[in-house]
This record gives C-alpha cells, sequence and structure tokens, in this order.
C-alpha cells in the first residue's frame, strides 16, 4: 500500500510538470534540457558497469544537452544558423580523440557505448523541439503546445488502456521474450483509447485555443504512430535493461524507477512523431 501511494503521488508530480512546462517554450526547454541530462547521466552509469567500458560521464552528459539546446535554438529561430552544432561537433571529436589517450582495454566500447547514448537519449529528446516549434506562412516560428503535449497524453492514455485491458482480457503474449507482461488484447485495447483521445482532441482543437491544421483523421494517425513507437520504445528499454541485468534503470522517481523507465516509450514516439508529421507535408 505504501508502494502504491508514493507511486500516486509521484505520477501526479510527474504529469503535473509535464503538461505545464508545455504551456511556456522556456519552460518545456529547461525542463526536457534536465531530463536529457539526467538520463544520460543516468545511462552512462549503468553502461560503465559492463566490463571493459569506460564511458565519460560528464563529457556526455553535456554534449547531449548541449545537443538538446542547440536544436531548440535552431528550431525556435533564436540561433537561426547552423552553426550552432560547430561546439558539439567539436565535443564528439574530443570524445573520439581522448581515447587515444586513456589507455583502456577496449576503445571501440567505449566509442560504441558512448555513441549510443548520443542517439538513444539526446537525438530522441532534441525531436520534441521539432514538433513544438512550426514555421508559418510569413517565414516566422510559431510555438505549438498541443501536438508535442498530445504525444505525451497519447503514451498515458496507451499505457493506462493497455494495463486495464490487459489485465482483464490479456491472454496471448505480445512479447515473451522481452517483457512478458505485455499482452496483444492489452495493446489493442491502449489502441482504442488512444484513437478515441485523438478523435476528441482533433474534433475539439479549436476550442483549445490552437490550430494545428490536422485533420481528425490525421490526429487518429499520429495516434496510431505514438502506440506503435511508445510500445517498441518500452520494448527497447526493456531489452536494454535485460542485456544489462538490471530490474530498473535507476531509483531518481520513487516508485517509478529510474529517467529512462519514465521516458522509454517517448524515445521512440517523438522522433516517429516527427517523420509523421512531415510526411504529411509530402503528399
Amino acid at each position: 500500500m505504501k508502494n502504491l501511494i508514493v507511486r500516486s503521488i509521484t505520477g501526479v508530480f510527474f504529469v503535473a510538470a509535464i503538461v505545464v512546462c508545455f504551456m511556456k517554450p522556456v519552460a518545456m526547454t529547461f525542463l526536457f534540457a534536465l531530463v536529457t541530462g539526467l538520463s544520460i547521466w543516468e545511462y552512462c552509469g549503468l553502461v560503465n558497469n559492463v566490463k571493459n567500458v569506460q564511458v565519460n560521464r560528464f563529457i556526455s552528459t553535456i554534449a547531449g544537452v548541449y545537443f538538446f539546446l542547440a536544436v531548440g535554438g535552431f528550431c525556435s529561430g533564436v540561433v537561426p544558423t547552423a552553426a550552432v552544432f560547430i561546439p558539439y561537433l567539436l565535443t564528439v571529436i574530443y570524445l573520439f580523440i581522448s581515447e587515444l589517450y586513456a589507455k583502456t582495454e577496449n576503445a571501440i566500447n567505449d566509442w560504441a557505448y558512448t555513441m549510443l547514448g548520443q542517439m538513444y537519449i539526446a537525438l530522441p529528446f532534441s525531436t520534441i523541439n521539432a514538433l513544438a516549434f512550426n514555421a508559418t506562412a510569413d517565414g516566422n516560428v510559431a510555438y505549438n503546445y498541443l501536438i508535442p503535449l498530445c504525444v505525451f497524453i497519447f503514451l498515458w492514455a496507451n499505457d493506462t488502456g493497455a494495463y486495464c485491458t490487459g489485465s482483464l482480457l490479456g491472454r496471448h503474449k505480445l512479447f515473451p521474450r522481452i517483457s512478458p507482461g505485455k499482452s496483444w488484447e492489452g495493446s489493442i485495447g491502449g489502441a482504442v483509447i488512444v484513437l478515441a483521445v485523438a478523435y476528441f482532441i482533433g474534433h475539439y482543437e479549436n476550442g483549445l485555443g490552437v490550430d494545428t491544421g490536422l485533420t481528425v483523421l490525421q490526429w487518429m494517425g499520429l495516434g496510431i504512430v505514438v502506440v506503435v513507437f511508445g510500445t517498441w520504445g518500452d520494448l527497447v528499454e526493456s531489452l536494454f535493461k535485460r542485456t544489462l541485468g538490471i530490474k530498473d534503470s535507476g531509483n531518481i522517481l520513487p516508485g517509478h524507477g529510474g529517467m529512462l523507465d519514465r521516458f522509454d516509450s517517448s524515445l521512440m514516439a517523438m522522433p516517429a512523431s516527427v517523420v509523421y508529421l512531415y510526411s504529411l507535408t509530402l503528399f
């Protein structure tokens, strides 16, 4: 009972922080830059426990946070030149060259795990900026809180629907080798809930004071993208933990584990949403 109460309190504060941060672009940037840094720091601590792996935790974290901020500055138009990425590129070069002097047993392992952290965490989190900042017809950039917020709303709705449906009707395992608790019935139930939420948002979007230009069907398509890739994101992190032989990625969030445990689904759902939304403009 105590663990349930702690988990519930943490969950309420977590959801509130995410929702509130999207109301202002500065708050969104600050919170997710912090989340990016904490996630990479957590990741580096985990992989450094692997034999013959020694990732530079401090530099990797600084690099990931800078990359997030650079993408945010570029997408928002605050820094309209691609030169903002030069310090990040220099950091990546440093992380490669530094292995010449580190005298570690397996430099390839260090390089591989270092770059994995940037690609698995920093790059996906940075795509939230592409969801939030959109070019307007007059050549300016506008901040739109609804789409990135809805990615998380869809993930939460999917988790809730999948848990309830899976608990009641789950019979057929979705991916027993990686996550024995997930079922096809639960996944379908979660998808149905997300489609209903997406329909509601698409239908009443204008009442929220936002015009994304998406039709109801396109909103529902975004919901399906988030469901599919969010589920894969969850499974990818489960495989990551199973490979390392750990249950939780950390304990920074009482009752919820670590940062990667809490944001695993979004690490695949956010970049997939960017691809989906940009594809709509091509066809």
